[in-house]
């Protein structure tokens, strides 16, 4: 079984203070998906290349703090992709690909961490350029080949996906623009499409346990009002050898929860 997990960090110096390579170690992924790293290179040097013995690629944002995503494996990729070509993205550290290519198969594993709209008007038209861009991106790339993309998507699908849908329908994270790019990604038979959104393959009804973020106003994580952005995307093939699904809601690394996929396949 090979264990892929993603996490959003919310910095990895603060996730690392509260315990997350003891964590790593101890619940054994193959492959480790990051989002938010909030670091550089100097930062990282002698401290975070390694985890819990998983070796370490990045893509950091040129901006001190900001963004920033990584994957750590156990094993070694037979190539590292920094960045989806994006002139005004990449800038922002939001893209990784490691892959695992042999003779026999072609196999990307991506960590990518989605802009947040929330924050106004600029930045949510800023989120739809991405997703513009992001989509080109994806369905280029699956022409050739096997992908799991994991990573904080910023975008809750469905009204099973949030504890509030009803009041969050003109909110980002939940218009019916992003609803409806998610949508187009996962149509089985549009050429447009053709992306399975793992979780919801294993756990087609769950609600209060797919939650993956908390705000941290008021009583959201205690009361388990939640919204579900964490995800892994893949290709058909790939996705169906998805077995295993965990969110682990209990551990507190930052205000997302990891989540774990266990896929019947080697690297």
């Amino acid at each position: 079984m090979f264990k892929l997990t993603s996490l959003n960090l919310n910095g990895i110096r603060s996730a690392s203070s509260k315990g997350v390579e003891a964590w790593v170690e101890a619940t054994a992924p193959d492959c480790i998906c990051v989002q938010e790293i909030k670091a550089q290179a100097p930062d990282m040097a002698g401290r975070f290349e390694v985890l819990a013995g998983l070796r370490g690629h990045f893509h950091f944002a040129q901006k001190k703090g900001y963004s920033g995503v990584g994957i750590y494996s156990r094993h070694e990729p037979s190539d590292v992709v920094a960045g989806f070509g994006s002139q005004e993205f990449d800038a922002e550290g939001r893209y990784v690909e490691a892959r695992f290519d042999t003779p026999s198969r072609k196999l990307s594993i991506i960590s990518a961490y989605f802009p947040s709209g929330s924050s106004g008007e600029e930045r949510q038209q800023a989120k739809f350029r991405f997703l513009a861009e992001m989509h080109a991106h994806l369905m280029h790339l699956k022409a050739g080949r096997e992908l799991i993309l994991c990573g904080d998507i910023n975008i809750a699908h469905q009204p099973i996906d949030l504890k509030n849908w009803r009041s969050n329908q003109k909110n980002s994270g939940f218009t019916p623009e992003e609803r409806a790019w998610m949508t187009m990604l996962l149509h089985k038979t549009d050429p447009s499409g053709g992306m399975v959104d793992v979780y919801r393959q294993l756990q087609p009804d769950a609600t209060d346990a797919c939650y993956t973020w908390w705000s941290n106003r008021g009583q959201a994580y205690a009361n388990n009002v939640g919204w579900r952005l964490d995800y892994h995307l893949a290709t058909p093939a790939t996705a169906a050898l998805a077995r295993t699904e965990s969110i682990y809601k209990q551990v507190k690394f930052s205000d997302h929860a990891p989540i774990t996929i266990g896929y019947e396949m080697k690297l």
